[in-house]
């Protein structure tokens, strides 16, 4: 009976998909199977009766003494029953990332332990290729939402650049009289400086929104993230006959955040419902950027009086592709759901009162 339960074992150990190895009380290695061989680069041969701490890092070897001693002392399991990622060492030196189970095998004094291996090279490779297509997707969506509101930032530009004009041909007229008055030449060059600067401040903000980079998250002012939008968004609206205002909030916490990813999110927000209104046959067209804190948490809302979201739309409003504008991607909300779950907040839609859309994005605060 025993042969014929030594024969199960070592047919249940060839057959696992993931690495298995039974370690005695000490971390001696007792099985080594076929898996945990490929994984690792050893034969079982050469891994018997040696401590399986060859198969860790230094850090991790010396944490698995601790658990093993821990418990051979106290028998009160920390690992054991347990799973968790560690860093595997195979055979020629390289690592790679792994998710370990330890089990006690029962009956046995002293302890034996199982362990189970799964290799997660696989799943962090698909993991990181999902994270940078959805960077790049993120990238290709801002440049087309800027790309979008084109006309409005060339009119934002032509402002100070035909005020830079003007008081230029002013300088001119003045410095060709006799007697020129300095002080006005002074104030208009003052004036060719300040509109210079206002244009500069447009082309940073639009470098920022289509800068790839995301940086480290920090602690802002969401008020002045939204504030430094406003030409923008101000730009597109009076292009399309809308009257944008800002509802913001004082004394606001700060909230921690990638400064890009959340304006791409309110400049998505924005821009739909400037979309929405553009279909406002008559009566006024009002979009509303509020700021405020409620329930524990800092929340942004855009809201408009258009003619509010469909039915047909209203239960797949969040998943890609789904848009009720002709030639829309519909990718839009879903991005910014996404940037916004990132950041551990929420974004909903309600339909507004009396008629129109909001949608709100909620974010804890610092």
């Amino acid at each position: 009976m025993a042969t014929e339960s030594t024969d199960a074992l070592v047919a249940l150990l060839s057959a696992a998909v993931d690495g298995v190895v039974v370690i005695d009380h000490l971390g001696k290695v007792e099985a080594f199977n076929h898996a945990a061989e490929r994984q690792f680069g050893y034969r079982a041969a050469e891994l018997l009766g040696r401590n399986v701490n060859v198969l860790m890092t230094e850090d991790e070897g010396r944490a698995h003494n601790g658990y093993l001693s821990h418990y051979l002392a106290t028998r009160v399991p920390q690992i054991i029953g347990k799973g968790r990622e560690v860093t595997a060492r195979r055979k020629d030196g390289s690592v790679f990332p792994a998710f370990l189970s330890v089990g006690l095998m029962a009956g046995a004094e002293p302890p034996r332990y199982v362990c189970f291996i799964q290799d997660l090279t696989l799943r962090r490779r698909t993991e990181e290729n999902s994270r940078r297509l959805q960077e790049r997707l993120w990238q290709v969506s801002r440049l087309a939402t800027v790309g979008e509101m084109a006309s409005g930032i060339a009119h934002e530009l032509n402002q100070p650049l035909t005020a830079i004009a003007n008081y230029a041909q002013a300088c001119d007229r003045l410095l060709a009289k006799p007697g020129a008055d300095l002080e006005e030449i002074r104030g208009a060059l003052q004036e060719i400086a300040g509109q210079a600067v206002r244009a500069g401040d447009i082309i940073r903000r639009l470098r920022g929104l289509a800068r790839q980079d995301e940086g480290p998250t920090e602690a802002t002012d969401i008020n002045l993230l939204i504030s430094e939008l406003t030409d923008l968004v101000g730009a597109e609206a009076r292009s399309h006959g809308v009257e944008y205002r800002l509802e913001l909030a004082n004394a606001l916490p700060r909230v921690e955040l990638h400064r890009t990813q959340i304006q791409q999110v309110i400049l998505n927000l924005t821009r739909n419902a400037i979309e929405a209104l553009a279909q406002k046959v008559d009566g006024r067209r009002t979009l509303v950027l509020r700021t405020a804190f409620t329930g524990g948490a800092l929340q942004i809302s855009v809201c408009d009086d258009g003619p509010g979201v469909s039915a047909a739309i209203r239960r797949c409003l969040f998943d890609p592709f789904c848009s009720s504008q002709a030639g829309g991607a519909g990718l839009g909300l879903a991005i910014s759901r996404t940037i916004v779950e990132r950041h551990h907040g929420t974004l909903n839609h309600r339909a507004n009162v009396p008629t129109g859309a909001c949608f709100i994005a909620q974010l804890p605060v610092v």
